[in-house]
């Protein structure tokens, strides 16, 4: 009986790129949590109900694709909380807020508040079939030409030192990353489940550890 009203409110979307028939099906999702929500005895019209809650689902479907990888709804909502308490904090400071000061301006724990900043690299992100060309070259290369070029250091890896007594000036827990990540095989995402930490903190003490010891293998 609705599905007219879906497609009336999808078409107000329909110039950005997405076909119309994906938006109503978005829509009707929208529809069917507004039938599932709806109390009648409350007196208001359906359609006046379901109208909003039609259109937030549009809304959640583009915001969504504007992403160019896959990141949870609730690092996206926190990566915009953060954006805007940013905002707002550099202007009631007069200076760059810190992690600690945006965290306890959207209610959120320093973590979480880094890990959906730097999430925020997702939203747009870089082609390696990408051209990049400089004024006096006639071909451009493309990005993935730049990258994946041999470590100089590793022709001299018979002058690294011991890296098992490097390993012992690990903290334990960069100790264990070590291990795991590149001895036991394992992605940052199952050493996360198995340290119960997020991925991007596995991420970050992986790169701490690793310079670490390079820092002492190489020195």
């Amino acid at each position: 009986m609705h599905h007219n009203l879906v497609r009336f409110l999808a078409g107000k979307f329909m110039n950005r790129g997405e076909p119309i028939e994906d938006l109503v099906q978005v829509g009707t999702i929208g529809l069917i949590n507004a039938i599932d929500r709806y109390d009648p005895e409350r007196g208001t019209k359906f359609s006046t109900y379901a109208t909003p809650t039609i259109v937030g689902e549009i809304r959640r479907y583009f915001r969504d694709k504007s992403w160019s990888l896959k990141v949870p709804r609730r690092l996206q909502e926190l990566n915009l909380a953060t954006s805007k308490a940013a905002d707002a904090l550099s202007q009631r400071l007069g200076r760059v807020p810190t992690i600690q000061e945006i965290a306890d301006f959207v209610g959120a724990s320093e973590e979480e508040t880094l890990e959906a900043i730097e999430m925020g690299n997702a939203y747009d992100t870089v082609s390696m079939d990408s051209k990049m060309s400089h004024e006096d070259e006639s071909t451009a290369l493309s990005l993935a030409e730049f990258l994946g070029s041999t470590d100089a250091s590793l022709d001299n890896i018979n002058q690294y030192g011991d890296l098992t007594q490097a390993m012992g000036t690990l903290e334990q827990r960069e100790r264990s990353i070590i291990d795991l990540r590149f001895f036991k095989d394992m992605s940052q995402t199952e050493v996360a489940q198995k340290l119960n930490i997020s991925q991007m903190h596995v991420s970050r003490l992986q790169q701490k550890a690793l310079k670490k010891l390079k820092d002492l293998l190489l020195a």
